[in-house]
């Protein structure tokens, strides 16, 4: 399966982490990699720490990332991981792989989108593959077995509330 959880709305990370929690209750082992993200206090990153068989490793700084002109060390950081997201799919040692954050690093053009379609087409049947983020190229259509759009209604943000311990991070 190739599932993607895209939309300018909340909750594709969240959808996603929620498919890991109900694997991991099941015995599968899962592995979400965090594109575009580091060294921030998210709360998956504690909760994971406590579940067997759900591990997180994120390949980012902690500050946002300029998408017309994106830092060099961003591009090496996403280039990092997704070596790590190929090295994981093709060893068969996990049941999901989650690459959070995928579709941004692919418009931002920190990852190639046809990079992105060797792994899909290569991917071994055993290995279930999520991606998350906003901007899914169409590209990438054909190839997902589920396409789930979170689109925003309202969203206290727009009302000047911060982001949430909890809920945003």
């Amino acid at each position: 399966m190739i599932q993607i959880y895209t939309g300018n709305g909340k909750g594709k990370t969240t959808a996603a982490l929620g498919l890991a929690l109900r694997a991991a209750g099941h015995g599968m082992k899962v592995i979400m990699i965090q594109f575009m993200k580091g060294k921030i206090d998210y709360g998956e990153l504690t909760a994971a720490r406590h579940l067997p068989n759900f591990t997180i490793e994120q390949y980012g700084r902690p500050d946002f990332v300029d998408p017309a002109s994106p830092d060099e060390e961003d591009i090496r950081l996403a280039r990092k991981g997704f070596a790590r997201a190929k090295t994981v799919v093709m060893s068969r040692e996990y049941d999901i792989v989650i690459l959070d954050e995928m579709n941004v690093a692919v418009d931002y053009g920190l990852i190639k989108t046809g990079d992105v379609i060797a792994l899909f087409e290569e991917k071994p049947k055993k290995v279930a593959l999520v991606l998350t983020g906003r901007y899914m190229p169409e590209a990438f259509v054909p190839y997902a077995d589920l396409i789930t759009e979170c689109r925003e209604l309202k969203h206290y943000f727009n009302r000047g509330v911060k982001a949430q311990k909890g809920f945003e991070y």
